[in-house]
């Protein structure tokens, strides 16, 4: 997943959830046209791979191409090379708002990435544009940033003496109303799907939503912080998704997700 430079990630905590993350991603891929994978020259780039995960399930669905992971996380390349033995899928490092491929891409792909990026739906037809005609743009990001799991950071943020040094945190990028993306790609494209998915995602154990936000929205409150204001931080956030989100009789807490998907084919 691509980030903001100065944060660290968990690449373990990351994965723990990695049934759910891993679900949209295949949604995603679900759309791509398997003909078009297999252009002589041309590779699949894996925008924003994270831990390698996916850019795996892309060389297994498009066998015929070589697969190319970008991040700029140190960390989660470590973790994906260390579990990737698939020669066709190399790893590099990369800032996915300057992205320059090597081999010319026949599939641009992204999976939870661009969010993070200011400026995102800008960067859209510069990378259909990196397209050969009929090459495809696949991008998917949460639309979650008005949900309690995402309301709730600021809220904590502002909640004790922690309030100055949190203040340092960017804001979660908005990701825009799916028709802004329509129609900043449609000229360029012969093809065009935006649509979303909300996720109702079954979760379990203590606290499983702040759970699953700490290796990712929440990452960067918790490293500006040393103990023990972390963990004061931290289950003051915990606190209000407990409240947000309850457990259920059965032992399970409902996590509604939405997700915002592009497949794009060039013109």
């Amino acid at each position: 997943m691509s980030e903001q430079k100065s944060t660290v990630w968990d690449a373990n905590l990351y994965l723990k959830f990695a049934d759910h993350r891993t679900r949209p991603a295949l949604d995603l891929m679900g759309r791509l046209d398997p003909a078009n994978g297999a252009r002589p020259g041309h590779a699949i780039y894996d925008l924003g791979c994270g831990a390698g995960n996916i850019s795996r399930i892309l060389a297994e669905r498009f066998p015929g191409a070589p697969v190319i992971g970008i991040d700029s996380s140190e960390e989660m390349l470590a973790k994906a090379r260390n579990q990737t033995t698939d020669a066709r899928v190399t790893f590099e490092k990369g800032d996915l708002a300057h992205f320059k491929p090597g081999p010319p891409p026949g599939i641009l792909y992204s999976n939870a990435a661009y969010q993070w990026l200011d400026g995102h739906i800008d960067m859209f037809p510069d990378l259909v544009k990196l397209l050969p005609s009929g090459g495809q743009l696949a991008i998917q990001m949460p639309r979650n940033h008005e949900a309690p799991s995402h309301a709730s950071m600021n809220e904590a943020a502002q909640a004790g003496p922690w309030r100055d040094k949190l203040t340092k945190v960017r804001p979660i990028v908005r990701v825009e109303e799916p028709e802004r993306y329509y129609d900043v790609l449609k000229p360029l494209c012969s093809d065009l799907e935006v649509w979303e998915t909300i996720y109702q995602q079954p979760l379990t154990g203590k606290d499983p939503v702040a759970q699953y936000t700490s290796s990712t929205g929440l990452r960067p409150y918790l490293e500006l912080l040393q103990e023990p204001e972390r963990s004061e931080f931290y289950e003051t956030y915990a606190a209000l998704l407990r409240k947000a989100y309850p457990t259920r009789p059965d032992g399970i807490t409902l996590f509604p997700f939405r997700r915002l998907f592009i497949v794009a084919r060039r013109a």
